[in-house]
């Protein structure tokens, strides 16, 4: 995976986080893209994507400003079956061919409490761009347990994607149009 930032925009919008939160990197080993999919009505099968870059630019003083931008490389998908995954980058589904990259791009953060925030931004996928709205939860910040000169910083966030609104609608209805994507991050803070 390359990461150049974090998704400050779930960091801070969660947390009054100190002026050193330009500072916090992600922890790669714990941060994960992952969604799910219902497979006539027996089953759900689980997935990921492997590789994904994430930039941010943040001030502070106005969280609100916050912008993120993550890019996913679509044939990074994976299903944990193979024959499986090669048809999910085929024309019925991503066409990762002709559309390499899932992009994210935040246009507002809104605060619902001290630990919870809607995080509202463009997703583009199979070239379709769509507004979809992320619920935004702090799970903790806390010194590192392995490294005193570090804090840990935990998030998650969830959304429910329609993929027929993106024109990935092969096998639908019978194959779940709506998918469930959770948002793993783990960032590394200097101690306070």
């Amino acid at each position: 995976m390359r990461f150049r930032s974090l998704l400050l925009a779930s960091t801070v919008a969660l947390a009054p986080l100190p002026a050193l939160a330009q500072d916090w990197e992600v922890d790669p080993s714990h941060t994960s893209i992952l969604f799910s999919i219902g497979h006539l009505g027996f089953s759900d099968t689980k997935g990921i994507f492997r590789d994904f870059d994430i930039d941010v630019t943040f001030d502070p003083e106005d969280v609100t400003s916050t912008a993120a931008t993550v890019t996913i490389d679509a044939s990074s998908v994976d299903t944990f079956w193979q024959a499986r995954d090669e048809h999910i980058r085929g024309e019925d589904m991503l066409h990762v061919s002709e559309y390499p990259e899932i992009t994210f791009a935040t246009t507002s953060v809104e605060m619902v409490d001290e630990t919870n925030a809607k995080i509202t931004g463009d997703l583009t996928l199979r070239g379709e761009t769509r507004p979809v709205i992320f619920d935004a939860s702090l799970n903790r910040i806390d010194a590192n347990p392995f490294d005193a000169s570090k804090r840990v910083a935990g998030f998650t966030l969830t959304s429910v994607i329609d993929r027929t609104d993106f024109g990935v609608d092969f096998a639908a209805p019978m194959v779940s149009a709506e998918m469930p994507v959770t948002i793993n991050i783990e960032l590394v803070g200097p101690a306070e």
